[in-house]
């Protein structure tokens, strides 16, 4: 492809609206994790959906807009802001509807369907990297040298219904004390905290290249390891790096020899025994 034809996509990818296609992409994804989330209940139960309908939309809410919510309440800002806009709440709130209440369940289905998933999924993405470069953009002029505050704001503004989802459980009555984002990091909150890093370098000037270019190129990265995923399987690519760094830095090198080395002396231990009691026998 042509380097300038590129860069136009690029720059025309940029200035893309987010509302209303990628947001309700956004809003259908929360809504049906929750549903997706709710366990099970013995045949004949009322479905939850019916019996709670309050807690199942605030859960949908909280995941909708917890990366908002959950940045501002660090930055010291009012929790209440990203509820502010009541255009996104009401557009939310119909997406939310229609995911649990539509006609024969058509709108949940449809959004199941593998080629609407790829493509609801894919508006998610832009919309994902859209929030990660504007929360460094507006973390740098709270806090210009607080590098780490800027790279956890926008992880937190990318990712955050992850970090939320242990909150909104609880509004369900639902609890997994060992699940949370923090025991258990998603890739997608690894690579969101690579895209706040590489929007951070960017803002620094240690990445010269054309802005529209580091954003397209964090656009691709998002889009298509979210699509390797249901597609291919590839859930975690971080992780071979992971273990590696791992079993270099965080003692697991050393535990295996100490395994190995423990096994040696067990296996002379019981030879001797063996030997010591097959001469006595012997005598």
């Amino acid at each position: 492809m042509d380097p300038q034809t590129f860069l136009d996509i690029a720059t025309t990818v940029t200035k893309l609206k987010m509302y209303p296609y990628f947001d309700i992409a956004h809003f259908m994804l929360m809504c049906m994790a929750v549903r997706d989330d709710i366990p099970q209940g013995t045949p004949g139960s009322p479905i939850f959906s019916r019996k709670h309908p309050l807690s199942l939309w605030l859960s949908s809410m909280l995941l909708c807009f917890g990366g908002g919510i959950i940045a501002n309440m660090l930055l010291g800002e009012p929790l209440i802001v990203p509820l502010k806009d009541h255009r996104a709440i009401l557009t939310a709130s119909a997406v939310w509807y229609l995911v649990n209440y539509s006609p024969f369940d058509i709108v949940y289905k449809v959004a199941k369907f593998l080629p609407f998933k790829l493509v609801i999924c894919g508006l998610k993405e832009v919309q994902r990297s859209h929030k990660v470069y504007h929360a460094v953009v507006h973390t740098m002029k709270i806090y210009p040298n607080s590098y780490l505050v800027i790279v956890l704001i926008g992880t937190l503004k990318g990712a955050g219904s992850g970090f939320m989802k242990n909150f909104e459980r609880l509004i369900r009555g639902f609890w997994i004390p060992g699940s949370n984002e923090l025991l258990q990091p998603s890739f997608t909150t690894k690579a969101v905290a690579v895209a706040a890093t590489v929007f951070l370098l960017e803002k620094l000037n240690y990445i010269t290249a054309p802005h529209p270019l580091v954003y397209f190129g964090v656009v691709i990265f998002f889009v298509y390891f979210k699509l390797s995923a249901i597609l291919l399987g590839i859930h975690d690519p971080f992780a071979p790096f992971e273990n590696l760094f791992c079993a270099i830095f965080m003692g697991g090198m050393w535990d295996a020899m100490r395994r190995a080395v423990t096994k040696t002396e067990t296996k002379e231990e019981t030879d001797v025994t063996t030997k010591t009691k097959e001469d006595k026998k012997n005598d």
